[in-house]
């Protein structure tokens, strides 16, 4: 009998151990919004869930994170549905090789910001031609919907503009000393890097309307783009409503992930929501009724299945 509860006991002991690993959470640049979502993320797990370790880690974005999950090592990224779809075929960026790709949670709107400033004379998505763009690191879905963007408008990325590659935060600054003249950024809203060129003495920001280019950006690329508005109120000079593209944000991991880990991951996002809306309010965008696969083209971890059901989720 003692020999059969030392047993079990090892037994416990040994599935506490298998299940006790650091988790690192796959994010984006310093000057956007999966930054400090990622930090509040960490920060829920490692204090909430029993036996895990979560570390935020600074990337170029949607493409690099999901390149970490292919690795199969323990990683949780955020990423735009249109990148993840890439990987999960094997197409753009992830030609020819396929990622066993996983939802977690859809997220919340990400938003294409195209932003320049009054004295650069950029009013319209035309008026880029000839212009110094930034269109989003390398490693970024920032720049893989820029450059869809730029097309559905009519314009050459390649030929049309003189483009950079800088993340939001770099891209704000190149603007600022005049080095470019608009840049392309996805994110939340608010993002702080934009915040920062739109409080800049001396500085009137300028968001640039293209919603009108999402029709065309469908019918190449299949309906994950959606018109959307950012409000003249989230950034300091805005005349009006920016009218844009928006895209479904994920979080999403390797399918090999136990469906235990998935699971209590996604439960203390909902048990301590509070928490991570003190982080970032993009957060209070995440509920089970927003949890559709018709929002996500990336099919749903067995784990969070689990718990969305429980909650009474459809997952349609």
């Amino acid at each position: 009998m003692r020999f059969s509860k030392l047993l079990a006991a090892l037994t416990l002991a040994a599935s506490s151990t298998a299940f006790a690993q650091n988790i690192s959470i796959a994010t984006g640049g310093t000057g956007g919004v999966y930054y400090p979502m990622g930090g509040g993320l960490a920060a829920v797990l490692s204090k909430h869930v029993s036996g895990m370790q979560a570390t935020a880690e600074v990337t170029g974005g949607s493409v690099d994170n999901l390149n970490l999950i292919a690795s199969g090592k323990p990683y949780v990224g955020f990423s735009m549905v249109d990148a993840a779809l890439d990987a999960a075929k094997g197409e753009g960026k992830f030609s020819g090789r396929k990622v066993d790709v996983r939802t977690l949670l859809v997220l919340y709107p990400n938003r294409m910001h195209v932003v320049s400033t009054e004295a650069t004379g950029v009013k319209t998505m035309k008026d880029l031609k000839g212009k110094r763009v930034s269109t989003g690191s390398p490693g970024s879905a920032t720049e893989v919907m820029a450059l869809r963007l730029i097309e559905a408008s009519g314009l050459d990325p390649n030929k049309d503009m003189t483009r950079e590659r800088l993340g939001a935060a770099e891209s704000v600054n190149a603007l600022k000393d005049k080095k470019i003249d608009a840049f392309f950024w996805v994110g939340g809203l608010p993002t702080a890097a934009v915040t920062d060129l739109a409080s800049t003495p001396g500085t009137k920001i300028r968001m640039i309307d293209h919603a009108d280019a999402v029709a065309n950006m469908n019918k190449k690329y299949g309906n994950l783009y959606y018109t959307d508005t950012i409000p003249k109120s989230t950034y300091a000079g805005m005349d009006a409503d920016n009218k844009i593209a928006s895209v479904a944000n994920v979080l999403v991991v390797n399918a090999n992930m136990p469906d235990e880990q998935a699971y209590k991951i996604v439960k203390a996002v909902f048990d301590h929501q509070k928490d991570l809306v003190a982080v970032h309010k993009e957060y209070a965008n995440v509920t089970i009724p927003t949890q559709k696969q018709a929002s996500s083209p990336i099919p749903f971890h067995n784990g969070a299945v689990k718990y969305i059901r429980e909650k009474g989720g459809k997952l349609e």
